[in-house]
């Protein structure tokens, strides 16, 4: 395909050349399949967080994961961010959702067994902060029963748990169920779930490369196809938020609980064995985000925790944000300084 040329007794504008190949642009990149990036400072209305588990930040740098380590390049990125210690599933997602430490919010390793008798987490959630702060919804798809019992059934949180008892429950089919669950909130049905249209924040999680990494080791075949299924997963669901019409408006987050084990076992081919000393997890992980009002091309300065991803959410939709939290705004990664929106709950000043 060869670029139109303009011939010199045309003499246009400057500023219509400039619109010219700016619209040639989008044009080429549509014809070769790809995705344009939001490149305006338009504020947040919609993320999707995506957390992972059993993922090195260096398997996303080496392209075993293609449309994640492109995310990766076109926004910000830290792949030095630290999850708590040790990294154990259940605490860490819950000082992720609390913005608190272990301490605070009690989730101890207790939890890694699941307790059917065991109360739901006391400490609030991102998800609380986000309604009693402007009145903002919640999706949730997790991939692990364990995790039910963070998420307190409230009617601005719609929650889903296809977890490890099912063996058909994968990426990939969690990315189709998404997207019908999308799909159904966006019509005029409603379908019975508890939200009527894309939620403000999506949180996706998706623990498969640990399991497989944990039974069959993380330089085999099995655990390459699981990295691959994620990141198609991923694309999926970005590209189903591209079909709603809605993307331009949305911010991704994706980072983890732990990146797996620190030693790999040697064992390739065959199933690890379930006598084997349990190894001790890396508590290093990937933080990036993408999307609407993020900088691009913008490695991370600061330093950044897990715990940061609640209260960073929560000023990308322009909320207020809360001291207690020992979590704290990664504000570098923002084009601009997010118009706060807030309802009537607050306080009013008094004269």
């Amino acid at each position: 395909m060869s670029i139109p040329r303009i011939s010199p007794d045309q003499h246009l504008p400057g500023s219509l050349i400039r619109s010219f190949l700016l619209a040639f642009s989008l044009a080429l990149l549509v014809l070769i399949g790809g995705t344009p990036s939001p490149v305006s400072a338009t504020q947040a209305e919609h993320i999707i967080l995506v957390v992972l588990e059993g993922i090195k930040p260096s398997s996303i740098q080496s392209g075993a994961t293609p449309y994640v380590n492109r995310l990766a390049k076109e926004g910000v990125v830290t792949w030095s961010a630290q999850s708590i210690t040790p990294p154990l599933t259940v605490s860490a997602m819950a000082s992720l959702l609390t913005g608190l430490k272990v301490d605070k919010h009690r989730v101890t390793a207790e939890w890694e067994t699941y307790d059917f008798a065991r109360s739901f987490m006391r400490s609030p959630t991102v998800f609380d902060y986000m309604d009693l702060a402007g009145g903002r919804d919640t999706g949730v798809f997790l991939m692990d029963e364990r995790l039910y019992q963070l998420v307190r059934p409230e009617i601005y949180v719609d929650s889903q748990v296809c977890g490890f008892t099912k063996p058909q429950c994968t990426p990939e089919t969690a990315a189709v169920y998404i997207k019908d669950f999308l799909k159904k909130v966006t019509s005029e049905k409603g379908y019975g779930f508890r939200l009527f249209g894309v939620p403000n924040l999506l949180l996706v999680h998706l623990p498969t490369a640990a399991k497989v990494g944990q039974k069959y080791g993380e330089n085999s075949q099995k655990y390459s196809a699981a990295l691959l299924s994620i990141d198609t997963a991923i694309e999926q669901i970005i590209q189903t938020y591209k079909e709603l019409g809605v993307l331009d408006k949305t911010m991704v987050i994706i980072t983890g609980l732990n990146s797996g084990h620190l030693r790999t076992p040697k064992e390739n081919a065959k199933p690890i064995s379930a006598n084997a000393p349990t190894p001790e997890l890396d508590s290093t992980i990937p933080w990036i985000a993408w999307g609407a009002n993020i900088k691009k091309d913008h490695p991370i300065t600061q330093s950044v925790s897990l715990l940061d991803t609640g209260a960073t959410i929560m000023y990308a939709l322009g909320l207020e944000t809360y001291t207690e939290w020992d979590s704290r705004v990664i504000e570098e990664i923002f084009q601009a300084v997010p118009k706060r929106r807030t309802t009537d709950n607050e306080q009013q000043k008094t004269h």
